[in-house]
């Protein structure tokens, strides 16, 4: 056997068997700590125990099968392995179809039980390995739209820090483009929700008539054309993260619906009468004040002030300008490696951008600036506007305004993925109907851009 077994814990209240089982599992290489109980084996393990767990099903106090969901409460993915008499079969099997890795009957061969630790320990290094990388890509720049030294930057990583274990209703509040997503990935890859579910919703991206299945589910002939079940978000995210984008989009008849689960953590899917309860944590997005009853508009109130027990502001780029030439040069250098491109100097036409622009896209505008920069699609010798153009743009409408900057950077995305309709809506982030909507209000052409596209 290895020399790196590793630890195990062996739980039974009879002596002979817990010295017998010591000599065995030192014999295999495994460190082995023994109890004779459930109770004083629990004061030793904790998420960070790198081992399995085996323990006898009959045992006075806590038997085995409490052991395993005390076990499965600190760290569903510790392997625990079940030692059973005949008459405790099929508990052990009812066990094991709630997450229990094994279980042995007596008498068992050593060899038996060897093989399954074996097994189980390699599954928890594997388990334990995987988290630390996970771990280690968050604490790395891969966190990309929250790299910055702006004090309101390191206030924010400071509190998502502090409340991303607990298990808080979370309302992020930001424009478009700041990194709202982000930062519930972040809140749910820095909790122990890590290994269940990060389930995301745009509530302004579905119709009326889809979001509510979507969310909800339902079950099979529940309306017409419902063939099958359908698990809803809420129920998949059990145990996870659930996170609602642009929820101020919301029906209003959908946000009485969530409402009642946020505050009774159940669903009642459509066609059925059974009430599931859900472990969940909802992290929900704005662009909106929902604070401010004017901006609320047919928000609910009480579902605003359910969502928001903590709220985050991202600010966008314009309240932290001293962060805009570092972020476009960690965007510049991953553009030029995507495209296999030299990494190009910064042109004086480049940085009066960087230093005037006011960014109303905010860190995803200037994710697309530096690609097309890397790319050499940007001509920044002169202004974008000058002269009676500028003066023309200046005294537009704000709507006209918001909808010649909309077209040009549909355009713009047109440009850089050279006319591929599937590549341009990834790059946009917007489904393919707002994407051909939008096309036919601003007599955009994409054969146009397929014509001029880069060889």
């Amino acid at each position: 056997m290895s020399a790196e077994s590793g630890p195990v814990i062996f739980i039974d209240d009879d002596e002979d068997v817990l010295r017998a089982a010591t000599q065995m599992l030192k014999l295999a290489s495994f460190s082995p700590s023994v109890f004779g109980s459930a109770e004083a084996a629990l004061a030793r393990i904790d998420g960070n125990f790198d081992g399995p767990v085996v323990s006898d099903i009959r045992m006075p106090g806590l038997n085995g099968l409490q052991l395993f969901e005390r076990v499965k409460a600190i760290d569903p993915e510790i392997p625990v392995v079940l030692i059973t008499g005949h008459a405790d079969v099929e508990l052990a099997v009812a066990a094991i179809k709630d997450g229990a890795y094994d279980f042995i009957s007596k008498p068992y061969a050593n060899d038996r039980l060897l093989v399954t630790l074996h097994r189980a320990s390699e599954k928890r290094r594997l388990v334990l390995e995987n988290r630390r990388l996970r771990d280690a890509v968050v604490r790395s720049a891969g966190d990309i739209p929250l790299i910055g030294e702006a004090p309101t930057m390191i206030r924010l990583r400071e509190t998502l820090r502090q409340i991303a274990d607990t298990d808080v209703d979370v309302l992020v509040e930001g424009e478009t483009g700041t990194g709202k997503e982000v930062v519930a990935d972040l809140l749910h890859r820095w909790s122990r929700r890590r290994t269940k579910p990060f389930v995301a919703l745009n509530c302004g991206a579905l119709p009326e008539s889809v979001i509510d299945s979507e969310l909800f589910g339902h079950e099979a002939g529940a309306f017409t054309g419902a063939q099958r079940r359908r698990t809803g978000r809420i129920e998949h995210s059990n145990g996870g993260t659930l996170f609602l984008d642009e929820i101020e989009s919301m029906p209003p008849a959908l946000q009485v619906k969530l409402l009642r689960v946020l505050e009774t953590r159940q669903i009642t899917p459509l066609g059925t009468n059974e009430t599931r309860s859900i472990d969940l944590r909802v992290v929900s997005a704005t662009k909106a004040d929902l604070g401010d009853p004017a901006a609320r508009g047919d928000f609910r109130e009480d579902l605003y002030f359910r969502l928001n027990v903590v709220t985050l502001r991202i600010p966008p780029l314009r309240e932290r300008r001293e962060d805009i030439p570092m972020l476009f040069g960690h965007f510049l250098e991953r553009a030029s490696k995507r495209f296999s491109r030299p990494v190009p100097d910064i042109s004086a036409g480049v940085r009066d951008r960087l230093v005037s622009h006011i960014w109303p896209g905010n860190v995803r505008e200037l994710v697309h600036f530096a690609d097309r920069v890397a790319l050499g699609l940007e001509r920044l010798g002169t202004p974008i506007a000058s002269g009676r153009k500028e003066q023309a743009v200046s005294s537009l409408p704000l709507s006209e305004k918001v909808s010649l900057y909309e077209a040009t950077v549909i355009r713009d995305a047109l440009q850089e993925c050279g006319g591929d309709v599937r590549r341009t809506i990834e790059v946009l982030g917007v489904p393919r109907k707002t994407f051909y909507d939008k096309l036919k209000r601003h007599g955009i052409d994409t054969a146009d851009y397929r014509k001029t596209a880069i060889g």
